[in-house]
C-alpha cells in the first residue's frame, strides 16, 4: 500500500506506508485475546461433536485474528486524528505507528477497513456452513469494531468500555464459533466464557488504568477515569482472583476430567501473577503491563481450554 501524493500538515510530503508498518498497527501482541477466544470455542466444540474440521477451524482463527487487528487500526487512526496519542504516553514506538512516522494516517483507514471486509469474506464459508446465526453475529461485533473508536462518542471512551469488548470477543466470539464449528447454538457457552471475557476485559483495564491522566486530559470517561487508579487497582485484583475462581469452578462443574490440570495452571500462571499484580498500573509502567496481562491471557487461556479439551475425545478431519 502506498500513499497519495497529498502532503502532510507541516508542508512536508508523507513517507510511504510499508508492509512492516501495516504488521504494527495490526499489533499481533494483542492478538492472544482473539486466539484464546477461537481456541476456547474449539474445546467447547470438541466437547459436543466427535469430529472438527480443521479447515473450519483455521479459517475461524484468522477471521478473528482480522477483526481484532482492525479493532487495532481503527483505534490508533482515529486517536491519531483527535490528538488523543502523542509520543509522551509511555507507549512502545512500534505501538504508535502515526504518532512516530510521518505517514498518511488515511492508510491506516484504508488497512482497518480492508482487514474487517478480509474478515467478512473469508466468513462466507462460515455462512455456507452454518447459516445465518454466525452472519447475524458477526454483524453485530463489526458494529462494535467501529463504534467503539469511531463516532462522536466512542464506546472507548465510555466507563463500558472493558465490558463491551470483554463480551464481543470473549464472549459472541466464542458462541458463533461454536455454532459454526457444532451447528448447535448452546447459550451456555456465553457461561463457560466468563474466563475469556474477564481476560479481554482486563487487557482493557490494565490499558485504561495506565492512561488515567492521559484519557482525563483527552476527555474519556474510561471507568478507570470514574473510579480513579486507587479504586481501579482494586477492582483489578479482585478480577484477577474471580478470572482463577471461574476457571476452576467451570472446570469441576462441566469439564470435572481436566481438573487436574487446574494445579499446574496455578503453577504456571503464578510468576506471570504475581508481577501483574505488582504493578502500579501508572502510565510509566504501561509498556511492562500490557506485555504481563497478554502473558497471563496466553498461560490462563490455554490451560483453560486444556483443561476442557482433557474431558473430550475428538478426531480431527480436514
Amino acid at each position: 500500500m502506498t500513499n497519495s501524493p497529498k502532503s502532510a500538515e507541516n508542508g512536508s510530503t508523507y513517507a510511504r506506508f510499508t508492509v512492516r508498518m501495516a504488521w504494527q498497527l495490526a499489533a499481533p501482541h494483542t492478538w492472544p485475546a482473539s486466539i484464546m477466544s477461537t481456541l476456547c470455542a474449539v474445546a467447547f466444540a470438541a466437547t459436543s461433536t466427535d469430529t472438527l474440521s480443521l479447515s473450519l477451524c483455521l479459517t475461524l482463527l484468522v477471521i478473528c485474528v482480522l477483526m481484532q487487528s482492525s479493532v487495532n487500526t481503527f483505534n490508533d487512526y482515529f486517536d491519531y486524528v483527535k490528538g488523543s496519542d502523542s509520543a509522551q504516553d509511555n507507549v512502545d514506538p512500534t505501538d504508535a505507528v502515526l504518532v512516530y512516522n510521518n505517514v498518511n494516517p488515511r492508510c491506516a483507514l484504508a488497512l482497518a477497513v480492508g482487514m474487517l471486509g478480509a474478515a467478512f469474506l473469508l466468513g462466507i464459508y462460515a455462512i455456507l456452513v452454518a447459516g445465518w446465526i454466525p452472519l447475524a453475529i458477526a454483524a453485530v461485533g463489526a458494529a462494535i469494531v467501529v463504534l467503539y473508536s469511531g463516532g462522536k462518542t466512542p464506546i472507548s471512551y465510555l466507563p463500558i468500555g472493558e465490558a463491551v469488548s470483554g463480551i464481543v470477543m470473549g464472549g459472541l466470539i466464542p458462541l458463533a464459533c461454536y455454532h459454526v464449528l457444532t451447528l448447535q447454538f448452546e447459550p451456555l457457552v456465553l457461561i463457560w466464557s466468563v474466563p475469556v471475557i474477564i481476560g479481554i476485559g482486563l487487557i482493557m483495564l490494565t490499558n485504561n488504568t495506565c492512561d488515567v491522566e492521559k484519557d482525563i486530559e483527552a476527555n474519556r470517561s474510561t471507568l478507570s477515569v470514574k473510579i480513579g487508579r486507587t479504586r481501579a487497582r482494586k477492582l483489578y485484583h479482585a478480577l484477577v482472583v474471580t478470572w482463577i475462581v471461574a476457571i476452576t469452578a467451570i472446570v469441576a462443574l462441566w469439564f470435572a476430567h481436566g481438573i487436574v490440570l487446574v494445579p499446574f495452571m496455578l503453577l504456571a500462571a503464578y510468576p506471570f501473577l504475581k508481577a501483574l499484580l505488582a504493578n502500579p498500573l501508572e502510565a510509566k509502567t504501561r509498556i511492562a503491563a500490557m506485555s504481563q496481562i497478554c502473558t497471563v491471557n496466553v498461560v490462563l487461556g490455554a490451560f483453560y481450554a486444556a483443561c476442557v479439551l482433557g474431558s473430550s475425545a475428538i478426531t480431527l478431519t480436514w
